[in-house]
């Protein structure tokens, strides 16, 4: 089987085959420990297959992993001969990512936790693949605020990120409807942050609610089992505590962040429903050092050069009217309300900078400049991203237009919240992050991309799954293979591949959304099966 997702660069098929039974090797070479523990797990569950340490393939049924720094950063070969299979990678990453193409050559049952028939063949053809990434940054956005997803649920989804090739895990943690990292020093950011009485079901048009209290946390033991199930796959896990919006579950937990002249913030409460909301942070100095002792145990829960502080959706309402904050403008001499979250926003880049981090945050915080190591994740349109690459920032390229998976998948009424613009698996595939008024230096600002998956109206794990695929695998051939321009990719040939990756999600037990049309939903017409043109309930 040779229908990979993503598409390698090159590919040469040869007759014959390497089989694998109860015999066969595997051995690993200095630095592809990690790879090897992983294929051991993940094939000898499937499998049943032992897959005892052994010596490199002799001609017989074995696999070697090893290490060849020529090849260059998590690039990789895989070569199936007549000597058996080998992978080899220019880092213990390229090894890593030529290990899950070795299980997708495989076939679908070798992404299931156990065999489920013990008499099969387990054949590797032979051929040979030379890979390589196009970004370095291929990330995935989970919002775990709006509704919250258990250890478990974030696990799966690193697995699910690795057998794409996806290699950042953007972690949305705070929003106005929930806190969901434990901060021991600030103990009501989880005790009252995390949950809210009711949810809004559905678009913030819905007139439903979910009267079920729904919330949870994950504590400090949990975020460091995630970081490192993540630096297992290769999986960076950048952190996102958002200010100086979208903070009405700190502010309700502590309300003397908030701007206490203007609201009685004692009477606020975790946000239960979507939309921009006008409760903000003060910039006092007693906020800038809670969150300074926030970001202070953040960064010692994960290690990523990149740490987002969001930065996005800054209603000044409040701040126009309250006496406090306008005597801060007239202190810190600055000209208006968007000059003080720049420098809300620079103060944080500044902190970051000291402690050897890099701020990265939406393209809003691009408004005031910035210090030179920040980086801007573009969501609204490429406008962002372009003006940031040519000011010589980095940027991460993830327009909501184009790569939002909670946006509706189709335009017909049979989408179960039919938010957003329809966007179907073959705009995804046909995304292209890079700008092509940029010059060669200023794209190389563009480190990456990303899919940013939104929760709002996702209430379990099975809601997401279905808007994230499989439109992920096409964002993942895009962040990873070196296609043509949009217009001359193959839509047709991804289709094709498409159907044959069903089965490998299948088997992973994704409850994806199938490529030539819905699942059955029980919809309430008029409420949820009515589409809403434009933005998502968020930014």
């Amino acid at each position: 089987m040779t229908e990979l997702i993503p598409a390698p660069r090159a590919l040469t098929a040869a007759p014959g085959e390497v089989r694998l039974t109860a015999r066969s090797r595997l051995h690993a070479g200095p630095g592809a420990e990690g790879a090897e523990r992983w294929l051991r797990t993940a094939l000898g569950q499937a499998t049943g297959l032992p897959l005892r340490e052994g010596r490199e393939p002799d001609g017989t049924d074995g696999i070697a992993l090893r290490v060849d720094g020529r090849l260059g950063p998590e690039a990789y070969r895989l070569v199936s001969d007549a000597r058996g299979v080998l992978v080899e990678g220019g880092d213990a990453a390229g090894v890593f990512w030529g290990a899950q193409t070795l299980r997708q050559l495989l076939g679908p049952d070798a992404h299931r936790r156990a065999p489920v028939r013990r008499d099969r063949t387990w054949a590797v053809p032979h051929l040979t693949i030379e890979d390589a990434p196009r970004f370095r940054w291929r990330g995935l956005m989970l919002d775990v605020a709006r509704h919250f997803m258990p250890k478990d649920g974030v696990l799966r989804y690193l697995d699910l990120m690795a057998a794409h090739k996806l290699n950042v895990f953007h972690f949305h943690l705070t929003d106005d409807q929930g806190w969901r990292v434990e901060i021991r020093r600030h103990p009501r950011l989880t005790e009252v942050g995390a949950w809210r009485a009711r949810t809004k079901f559905g678009h913030r048009a819905s007139p439903l609610w979910d009267e079920k209290p729904h919330g949870g946390h994950y504590t400090q033991d949990d975020i460091r089992e995630i970081v490192a199930y993540a630096a297992e796959r290769h999986i960076t896990v950048v952190p996102e505590i958002d200010v100086p919006g979208h903070s009405q579950a700190a502010i309700a937990a502590y309300p003397e962040l908030g701007n206490t002249d203007v609201i009685d913030t004692t009477a606020l409460s975790v946000w239960d429903t979507w939309g921009v909301n006008p409760n903000v942070l003060a910039p006092t100095d007693n906020t800038l050092r809670f969150y300074e002792e926030v970001f202070e145990e953040v960064l010692d829960l994960f290690p990523s050069e990149f740490v987002h502080i969001g930065g996005d959706e800054c209603p000044k309402e409040q701040w126009r009217s309250s006496p406090a904050v306008q005597a801060r403008i007239a202190e810190l001499g600055l000209a208006d309300e968007d000059a003080l979250q720049s420098w809300f926003v620079r103060h944080f880049d500044t902190w970051l900078s000291a402690r050897g981090r890099r701020l990265i945050g939406w393209d809003e915080i691009l408004e005031g400049g910035l210090a030179d190591g920040a980086a801007v994740s573009s969501w609204r349109g490429y406008a962002g991203g372009t003006a940031a690459a040519r000011a010589g920032h980095d940027v991460v390229m993830c327009p909501e237009q184009h790569v939002y998976l909670d946006h509706r998948q189709d335009g017909g009424p049979d989408e179960p919240v039919p938010i957003g613009w329809v966007r179907t698996l073959e705009d995804v595939y046909r995304f292209e992050p890079v700008p092509p008024e940029l010059t060669p230096a200023q794209a190389a600002h563009v480190i990456g991309t990303q899919a940013n998956v939104w929760t709002e109206a996702m209430e379990d794990t099975a809601r997401v799954d279905y808007q994230v695929f499989p439109r992920l695998a096409a964002f993942a051939e895009v962040a990873w293979s070196a296609l043509p321009a949009p217009a001359e990719r193959d839509f047709a040939d991804f289709e094709r591949r498409t159907v044959a990756h069903c089965a490998r999600l299948d088997a992973l037990g994704v409850a994806y959304r199938p490529p030539g049309g819905p699942r059955p939903w029980q919809r309430r017409p008029g409420v949820l099966g009515r589409p809403i043109e434009g933005p998502p309930p968020h930014r």
